[in-house]
């Protein structure tokens, strides 16, 4: 499914995407994959995706995230 974002492949795509979206505009945004358990719910193992955006905006702190 092109739009799921919870697989690695999907999670691989949106990060890729968030990265270039924001180097466009001159910042350095950070984004990790963090490989998530077994959901019974969605029948399959998830993709957390993790960034230093705060509120979706890129910040000067270098803190660690994840």
């Amino acid at each position: 499914m092109k739009g799921d974002y919870c697989t690695r492949e999907g999670a691989e795509r949106l990060k890729e995407q968030i990265e270039a979206y924001w180097a466009e505009r001159g910042h350095d945004v950070r984004v990790n994959l963090i490989q998530g358990g077994f959901l019974a719910s969605m029948r399959s193992a998830r993709t957390d995706v993790r960034s230093n955006l705060v509120n979706g905006v890129p910040t000067n702190s270098t803190e660690n995230f994840g």
